[in-house]
């Protein structure tokens, strides 16, 4: 019988979290370490992922801290060869960052769309070039990039970012078409609304953050660890048949077409 619980067992193995500064990449580093991962946290903010890192050592796990801007293909290149001079093998490889600059496609400078085409999508080629010849090589690994919600839904003021995160899932589906038979799995969580720094903000609005909720089946937001559980899914043997997919990791956001309306009583006497 196969020991399913091993399957998740990241003991022995080397990740590298690009984004670890905070929010899903933090989370997402600590994930990993918790199962057992050693992991580099890097991010550009390095004080902030090394915090990451001394708190994954706190609790007796391996992490490390680096330097790197995910919009530069020369740091993300630079981040692969540090990791390959000090591990003899990477397992794992996940990124995170990701820029919205929410305007109209009318209000959009050539500068604002540069700099979030530039980070999500050439900062996920890059990514994929770096690790993924690292992966190729060695013939196995995990690669794990971070689409949207707004890949599929949108609204006004979010048609640049959800081409972009769409950009993603589709460059999941090539590279992982293309290093599958190296042995290589490449996939992409795409949460929707999670608790952290960068959407503290909204908590100011209880109107909007409210709304957002109702958007879920479950009228809440996530936390960023909900979102990390399935970055260590995907980051696992659980996963090795898994491949060129996008996992959502949205409380049934893209399941419904938005806040219930209230008109059908549920069984138990409530309305929704």
């Amino acid at each position: 019988m196969t020991d399913y619980r091993k399957l998740f067992d990241l003991t022995g193995k080397t990740a590298v979290v690009l984004g670890a500064a905070s929010g899903i990449g933090k989370s997402s580093a600590e994930a990993l370490a918790g199962l057992g991962a050693r992991v580099v946290c890097a991010d550009r903010a390095l004080d902030a992922a090394e915090a990451t890192a001394a708190g994954i050592r706190e609790k007796g796990g391996w992490a490390e801290a680096a330097a790197c801007d995910a919009a530069s293909a020369a740091d993300v290149n630079a981040l692969a060869a540090t990791v390959m001079q000090k591990f003899p093998r990477l397992d794992i490889a996940v990124t995170t960052p990701g820029l919205n600059i929410r305007k109209t496609i009318l209000d959009y400078t050539e500068e604002d769309l540069d700099r979030v085409v530039t980070l999500n999508v050439k900062g996920t080629v890059w990514f994929f070039q770096a690790f993924g010849r690292i992966m190729v090589e060695q013939k196995g690994g995990s690669i794990i990039a971070c689409s949207s919600v707004r890949a599929v839904t949108i609204e006004p003021g979010l048609a640049v970012y959800g081409a972009t995160k769409a950009a993603i899932g589709l460059l999941v589906k090539g590279f992982a078409s293309e290093v599958g038979r190296s042995g290589v799995r490449v996939n992409a969580i795409a949460p929707s609304i999670a608790e952290t720094a960068l959407t503290g903000p909204f908590k100011q609005h209880p109107d909007i953050y409210n709304l957002y909720a109702g958007h879920t089946v479950f009228n809440r937001w996530s936390s960023a660890d909900e979102v990390a559980t399935a970055v260590a899914y995907l980051a696992s043997d659980a996963a090795s048949y898994v491949s060129g997919s996008t996992l959502f990791v949205d409380g049934g956001w893209t399941a419904v077409d938005g806040p219930p309306t209230g008109l059908t009583q549920l069984s138990k006497g409530a309305r929704i």
